[in-house]
Formats: C-alpha cells, structure tokens, sequence
C-alpha cells in the first residue's frame, strides 16, 4: 500500500487560517503559529462584540435622545415616561434618528409628550 503525504492537505490548512488573519499585525498574519492563536481570538471577539454591539448602540441612542430633549426643558426619563403616558410607540433608535436629522418634527414629538405629562 503507498504511503500517504499530508503536504497538501497541510498547505491547504494553513492558506486558509493565513488568508483569514489578512490584516493582522506583525507574524501573527505571517506564521501560522501565532495567526492561528490570533484567528481564534478574533473569533472570540466577533462573537462577543456581536452582543455588546447592540447595548452600545442602545446607549447611543439614550445620550442622543437625552441631549435633543434637554434643549426643550426636559430630562431622558420624564421624556420616556410622557411617550408612555401619550400613546405614542417609537423605539429609541427613531427617536434618536429623528432627533439626530429632524430636529422640528422631534420639537413637535416633545411638545406632545409636555402636553401628555402636565
């Protein structure tokens, strides 16, 4: 029976971590050793950071709802509470884009939210 030589298959191995830890710095996207250890971190992180993405973005957008508000007399939590008190059902990311690019129509959301809370 012939002998089987791995030299393929190894290569094939690690072209793909190689060409998967594109972009790293220094040998951890040059030598295997170290880009594998670096590959599987990175890993760990996306994984992680897919997570902690949406909480960073939801505090995004309670600072930038925050700051729109307290231009027009209010604090975030009397604001979020009037919204409740309304009837008007926005989540907090349209509430910060609105504020963020429309700063007229977030004045008209808030006046409703004064009228709902007095």
């Amino acid at each position: 029976m012939a002998r089987v030589k791995r030299g393929v298959t190894t290569h094939a191995r690690h072209k793909k971590v190689l060409d998967a830890s594109k972009g790293f710095v220094g040998r951890s996207s040059a030598g295997f050793r170290i880009a594998i250890e670096r590959l599987e971190k990175s890993l760990q992180y996306a994984y992680r950071d897919r997570r902690n993405k949406k909480r960073d973005f939801r505090g995004l957008w309670i600072q930038r709802i925050n700051a729109a508000v307290r231009e027009h007399g209010l604090t975030y939590s009397r604001f979020i509470a009037g919204l409740k008190s309304a009837g008007i059902e926005m989540d907090r990311k349209m509430l910060a884009a609105v504020a963020y690019d429309d700063p007229v129509s977030f004045g008209e959301i808030v006046k409703k939210v004064q009228a709902a809370l007095s």
